[in-house]
C-alpha cells in the first residue's frame, strides 16, 4: 500500500479552525517546515473570501501579492476582518499545494446575527468541511488528480480496491440532538471536484453564501464548488436514528457513488445506536441558484442591463489540449518573477508594464465592473473566485434570467461549459492587485 505524501497545517487534515468575532485582528504566523525534494517546499497562504482592505499585501496568492514563504522562514500575516462576518476558509496559494492537504476552516462569528434565534447549535462541531483527496502529490501531471476519495471533515473511504486496510475507516461523525436546530457550516475545500451535499431525510435552509447572509431558502441537496461556502440551519425533528450525510463528487471530476460509505458521513441522533445508517434519500427540491436572494438589499452599481457597467471585462476560457494549458482572453497566465505588488510599489502602475503581460487589467476606482465570463467544458464547470471584493451573481451559468432586482453576493461562483455565460457585478473600492482565477 502506498503512502501519499501530505503537506499540512500544525499536522492535521483539515488544519485547524481559526475562529474570531466580528472586528477582530487576526495575527498569524506560518512558518515552512516543508523538507521533502519531491513536493513543492515553497508555500503560501490565503484567508478565502477576506477581503483584506487595507492590507492586500496579506492576501496570501505568491507572486501578485508576495513572494513565496521559503522552507525554514516564516511569515507573518497580520490584518483585520472589519465588518466581515461569516464562513470562510483558508489553502496554500503556491501553485496546486493545497490539493496536498494544506487546507482549513476560518469562521467570524456576528453578534449581530439576523437569525441567531433560528438555531441553537453553532460552533466547531457544527463546520462540516468537504474535499476530495488526491494520491499523487503535487505539481500534479493534468489527467492524474481524479480525487479516489472525499473526505468530510477529514475522513473517508476510498475507491481503490487494492487498499484492504481502508474499508472499515471510521466517517465522521455528526452529533445531534432531537429538537434542537443546527446552524451547519458547509465548506468547500475541495481541490477541484464540485460535491453535491445531501443530508437524507432533512431538509436545509439556507441562510448563508460566502459570508453574505441570504433570504432562507428550503432545499434537501445542493451543489458545493471549490471554493464555495454556505450555512444551512438543520431541524432535527427526525426519529432518533442514524442517517447518512452524502457529498457525491460530479462524476467527471471524482469517483461518484455511496458503495461502501464512500463519499459519506453521518448524523447521528444522541440516543441512536452507534451504527452505519440504512437511510435512503431522494433529493426533491433541489437548489437551484437563481432562487438565492440577498436578505439584505445592496443595489447592484451600474445600469440595470447588460454591459451597463462603467467597465465590462468579457472573460473567455480557452484550453489548448497539445501544449495541455488553459488561458483567458488568449494569455496563459504566468507567475512573474517579482510579485505584481512589488511592481507596483517599485513604481510601475500601468497594465501594459507589469508583468505577467497579458494578465494585469487596470480598473478605475470607485466604478462598476461587470465580469462576463464564459464557460469552459474541458474540466468544467470551473468555479471562479475574486480575491479583495465580493460581487453580485447577476445571471447564474445554466440560467437565462437576470436578476438586477435583490441577487445574492458572494465570491466564489461556478461558470459553466461551453455556450453558457456568468454575469456578476462588483465595485471598485478596495485598492491593489487582486487575483481573478
Amino acid at each position: 500500500m502506498a503512502i501519499s505524501r501530505v503537506v499540512l497545517a500544525n499536522g492535521a487534515f483539515p488544519g485547524p479552525t481559526i475562529i474570531g468575532n466580528k472586528g477582530d485582528r487576526f495575527t498569524i504566523n506560518v512558518t515552512n517546515g516543508l523538507d521533502d525534494p519531491r513536493m513543492l517546499q515553497a508555500t503560501s497562504i490565503h484567508w478565502h473570501g477576506i477581503l483584506q482592505n487595507g492590507t492586500n499585501w496579506a492576501d496570501g496568492p505568491a507572486m501578485v501579492s508576495q513572494c513565496p514563504i521559503v522552507p525554514n522562514g516564516s511569515f507573518v500575516y497580520d490584518f483585520t476582518a472589519h465588518d466581515q462576518v461569516g464562513t470562510y476558509w483558508y489553502h496554500s496559494h503556491y501553485s496546486t499545494q493545497y490539493c496536498d492537504g494544506l487546507r482549513g476552516a476560518f469562521v467570524i462569528y456576528d453578534p449581530d446575527d439576523p437569525y441567531i434565534n433560528s438555531y441553537d447549535v453553532d460552533d466547531e462541531s457544527t463546520i462540516i468541511t468537504l474535499a476530495d483527496w488526491i494520491h499523487i502529490a503535487s505539481p500534479t501531471p493534468i489527467g492524474s488528480n481524479l480525487s479516489m476519495s472525499t473526505l468530510i471533515n477529514g475522513l473517508g473511504r476510498t475507491i481503490q480496491k487494492e487498499v484492504t486496510l481502508n474499508t472499515a475507516a471510521p466517517l465522521a461523525i455528526i452529533n445531534v440532538e432531537a429538537g434542537k436546530r443546527y446552524r451547519f457550516r458547509l465548506i468547500g475545500l475541495s481541490c477541484d471536484a464540485p460535491f453535491n451535499f445531501t443530508i437524507h431525510d432533512h431538509t436545509m435552509m439556507i441562510i448563508e453564501t460566502d459570508g453574505q447572509y441570504t433570504a432562507p431558502l428550503v432545499v434537501d441537496s445542493l451543489w458545493v464548488y471549490a471554493g464555495q461556502r454556505y450555512s444551512v440551519i438543520v431541524a432535527a425533528e427526525k426519529p432518533v436514528s442514524n442517517y447518512w450525510i452524502r457529498a457525491d463528487p460530479l462524476g467527471s471530476r471524482g469517483f461518484a457513488g455511496f458503495d461502501n460509505g464512500r463519499n459519506s458521513a453521518i448524523l447521528r441522533y444522541r440516543g441512536a445506536p452507534k451504527v452505519e445508517p440504512t437511510s435512503n434519500g431522494i433529493s426533491t427540491r433541489p437548489l437551484k441558484e437563481d432562487n438565492l436572494r440577498a436578505l439584505f438589499l445592496d443595489p447592484v452599481p451600474g445600469k440595470h442591463e447588460k454591459g451597463g457597467a462603467d467597465i465590462v471585462v468579457p472573460i473567455i476560457q480557452g484550453w489548448h489540449p497539445t501544449q495541455e494549458v488553459f488561458d483567458v482572453n488568449n494569455t496563459t497566465f504566468t507567475s512573474p518573477s517579482v510579485p505584481v505588488l512589488l511592481q507596483i510599489l517599485n513604481g510601475t502602475y500601468h497594465a501594459k508594464d507589469l508583468m505577467p503581460n497579458g494578465s494585469v487589467y487596470t480598473l478605475k476606482p470607485r466604478s462598476s465592473v461587470e465580469l462576463q465570463i464564459h464557460g469552459q467544458s474541458v474540466g468544467g464547470p470551473h468555479p471562479w473566485h475574486l480575491h479583495g471584493h465580493p460581487f453580485w451573481v447577476i445571471k447564474n451559468a445554466d440560467s437565462k434570467e437576470y436578476n438586477w432586482d435583490n441577487p445574492p453576493m458572494r465570491d466564489t461562483v461556478p461558470t459553466g461549459l461551453d455556450n453558457d455565460i456568468t454575469i456578476v457585478r462588483f465595485f471598485t473600492d478596495n485598492s491593489g492587485p487582486w487575483f481573478l482565477h
